[in-house]
């Protein structure tokens, strides 16, 4: 194995001072080997602690030699190597010059998105006219390259830009052990409350003390590192509806990070998790609320005569409860008589009036036991998704949960 793949797999397992020292000893061979410095500076990124200095050598040396080559992928790793180092060195202007760059080469890197929040961020706490806001950073640096082959004479090749870690700093240990979800099987689900949007990224070993998390009102973006050395990065932009930042919070888990996000609008139910158009804000549906004929036109094009479908465990299949609780309504007060009480007596005096209610009460009232049984069972057991009368088939075992059409139940 060379020195580069030795390089490659340090990084991998998160060994930096080792990935360091070979990348270095890479270079010493091939000089301008561009994907060499721009992994190696990728480890300076991440060592303990990190050297963003020699982060930001390896970078533009790495953006000066694609640029000679014309390596127009190479020219955008560089770069945003580049980038990430001014940022960590506290050069934000810099930094948002060189993070213009690759978005003109590649406006479709999601990373971008998440290193634009936190430059924002940075803007409003320390404002436009603050020192660090300054550039002085021109697209291509002004470097020197080192020489494709080392000088004729030279017994031994002095390194290019070998940068040793400080005194005293450990190795990071490799755990053969660790395991993350690779970038292609990482997923997120979602689901709501009247109150709350919670989404979960599904990804084992996501370090908590190095992802970044960005809740504003209208995007949600996430990003970490990953072991390969690059990072991942994921955002949600525009959310359907507005959030409130203040109140919304995250849980680390082994196998996922949640976050659960707190409606402006409680009691907006989201269609969809992002929309194509700005997230909608409490004065958009104040607005939208406040026009009544808007209203009455949209609930005009609704059919109404749609009626709810029960889960039943009836061989003839569901029925429609409400339509059979309101014939035997009429068929009281059609064969009973002014101020007299008949058999379906209560059916309106049951919960409010309710006559599903009723009719559901005079079953239990009036059945055996083992249809009572039967009642009580699924109905407890299915969390009131199932009513079932028949004990025999109730009885063989656990009766789940079955959500309507259209949702999802989900654990508590």
């Amino acid at each position: 194995m060379d020195q580069a793949a030795r390089g490659a797999a340090a990084l991998t397992s998160k060994d930096f001072s080792s990935a360091v020292s070979h990348y270095t000893d890479a270079i010493n061979i091939n000089p301008q080997a561009v994907d060499y410095y721009i992994k190696r500076s990728t480890a300076y990124t991440r060592i303990s602690p990190p050297d963003h200095a020699a982060a930001l050598r390896d970078a533009e040396i790495s953006l000066t030699l694609a640029s000679k080559r014309g390596k127009r992928e190479l020219i955008i790793q560089a770069q945003l190597r580049r980038a990430i180092a001014l940022f960590s060195l506290e050069r934000y202007g810099d930094a948002k010059a060189c993070f213009d760059w690759v978005k003109e080469m590649n406006k479709d890197d999601k990373s971008l998105a998440i290193w634009a929040m936190k430059l924002d961020s940075k803007i409003k706490t320390l404002g436009v006219d603050h020192e660090s806001m300054k550039v002085g950073v021109e697209r291509l640096p002004d470097v020197q390259i080192p020489p494709e082959k080392p000088q004729q004479g030279d017994a031994s090749p002095k390194p290019v830009e070998a940068i040793q870690a400080p005194p005293g700093t450990a190795k990071v240990p490799t755990k053969s052990e660790e395991v993350q979800t690779p970038a292609n099987k990482i997923r997120h689900e979602w689901y709501q409350t009247a109150e709350t949007v919670v989404v979960s990224l599904f990804a084992k070993g996501i370090p908590k003390d190095k992802t970044t998390i960005d809740i504003q009102s209208s995007s949600l973006a996430i990003s970490f590192p990953l072991i390969s050395g690059a990072d991942y990065d994921f955002s949600l932009d525009p959310l359907h509806g507005e959030i409130d930042p203040a109140t919304s919070s995250t849980k680390f888990m082994t196998t996922k990070v949640d976050v659960t996000m707190k409606k402006s609008i409680v009691g907006d139910m989201w269609p969809t998790l992002e929309s194509s158009q700005p997230a909608m804000t409490v004065e958009d549906k104040e607005a939208e609320g406040g026009n009544e004929e808007v209203k009455r036109a949209a609930l005009a094009t609704k059919p109404t005569n749609t009626a709810p479908a029960y889960p039943t465990s009836s061989k003839s299949g569901p029925k429609d409860w409400d339509k059979v609780a309101e014939d035997l309504t009429k068929r009281r007060k059609k064969d009973g008589k002014e101020g007299e009480k008949g058999d379906d007596d209560g059916l309106d005096d049951f919960e409010g009036g309710d006559p599903v209610n009723g009719f559901f009460k005079q079953i239990y009232s009036g059945a055996d036991a083992d249809t009572r049984r039967a009642m009580m069972k699924s109905y407890q057991e299915s969390n009131g998704t199932a009513l079932s009368t028949n004990w025999a088939e109730v009885g063989k075992g656990k009766v789940e949960t079955q959500p309507p059409d259209g949702m999802e139940a989900k654990p508590w």
